[in-house]
């Protein structure tokens, strides 16, 4: 079955930084865009952070120039390096399949504290 498992999560001061990993199985990994959302609390999933399948990349405003979204391949992993976090980056972070059916893995939380 189809399961994306995301790790890197964890607290951290703002200004640091971190870099969240998801493992990507049962799918054809090479032929399926991207994405990396949050939710915080008491909010609705946000977009973060997508990639294409040929690595074009798209961001969100707010993690424009602050985080950077990857993929390899090889490892059938997608990355998503944050830096400068701030306390409003604090969310459960999710990746995604950006296809139809769509598929989330279990979340990561990451806590920034001012």
């Amino acid at each position: 079955q189809v399961q994306l498992v995301e790790s890197g999560g964890g607290l951290v001061q703002a200004g640091g930084s971190l870099r969240l990993s998801c493992a990507v199985s049962g799918i054809i990994f090479s032929s399926n865009p991207m994405g990396w959302y949050r939710q915080a609390p008491g909010k609705q999933r946000e977009l973060v952070a997508v990639i294409g399948r040929g690595g074009t990349t798209n961001y969100a405003d707010s993690t424009k120039g602050r985080f950077t979204i990857s993929r390899d391949s090889a490892k059938k992993t997608v990355y998503l390096e944050m830096s400068n976090l701030k306390p409003e980056d604090t969310a459960v972070y999710y990746c995604s399949t950006e296809s139809s059916p769509r598929y989330w893995g279990q979340g990561t939380q990451v806590t920034v504290s001012s």
